[in-house]
């Protein structure tokens, strides 16, 4: 059965990243909620998209104690998400004004969600971030986060190797042949970011495990009209 993956919470209907749009996935027909999450000046975990705030702020030069109070720290944004499973992606990469080549926001994040109960999956364009996730807390799902794919075969090999449970590609280079080269070595696929009701539903034709979307509430109707 296809998942509905609220993306940064029902953020076609309310901001995105926040408590309200977390509530409003559990409402509108989420199965879970896909939120991004960035490390403060102090090491705090903020639940944003960019690596600045809409002040023009950066969020690593920030305390938490001074973030807007539209930005959740991420137990607070778990807490809203649950009982919905949640998708953790951790902000880390190469360019990025917080990029940190130790991964320490890692350790932050495994002390937030490692009690839990709902469901967490932790995913990251950073496979080093990704392989420190696995080092500390490997009963924590992880999964690799894609854009382009020029070597599908290649790149599956590589996230089955490192003991993920998931990729997590963009929807463009999402066929029937990626599909099934993750099946074949466990591993789900989590697409993003679809809002399309056509493309959702052929993708759920297609068997992805996962569809990340801007309109839960579009995509449970898609999944009831095909069921």
């Amino acid at each position: 059965m296809t998942l509905v993956i609220a993306h940064r919470g029902a953020s076609g209907r309310f901001p995105e990243n926040t408590v309200a749009a977390f509530r409003a996935a559990r409402d509108l027909g989420a199965d879970w909620v896909e939120l991004d999450v960035r490390r403060t000046a102090d090491g705090g975990l903020a639940v944003h998209h960019d690596a600045h705030l809409a002040d023009g702020r950066t969020i690593v030069e920030v305390a938490a104690s001074d973030l807007p109070a539209d930005v959740p720290d991420l137990v607070t944004a778990l807490d809203a998400c649950e009982p919905l499973g949640v998708n953790v992606e951790i902000k880390n990469l190469p360019g990025d004004p917080d990029f940190d080549p130790t991964c320490a926001i890692v350790d932050g994040v495994v002390a937030a969600v490692g009690a839990r109960a709902q469901p967490i999956l932790v995913s990251s364009f950073h496979s080093e971030t990704l392989d420190r996730m696995r080092d500390l807390e490997p009963s924590i799902a992880t999964a690799l986060v894609t854009f382009a794919l020029h070597d599908v075969a290649r790149t599956v090999d590589a996230v089955a190797a490192a003991g993920h449970a998931a990729l997590n590609p963009y929807d463009a280079p999402v066929d029937a042949a990626l599909v099934a080269a993750c099946h074949d070595l466990g591993l789900a696929v989590n697409v993003w970011t679809v809002d399309d009701p056509g493309r959702i539903a052929e993708l759920v034709a297609l068997g992805v495990d996962g569809i990340v979307t801007n309109v839960p509430d579009v995509a449970r109707e898609v999944l009831r009209t095909l069921a």
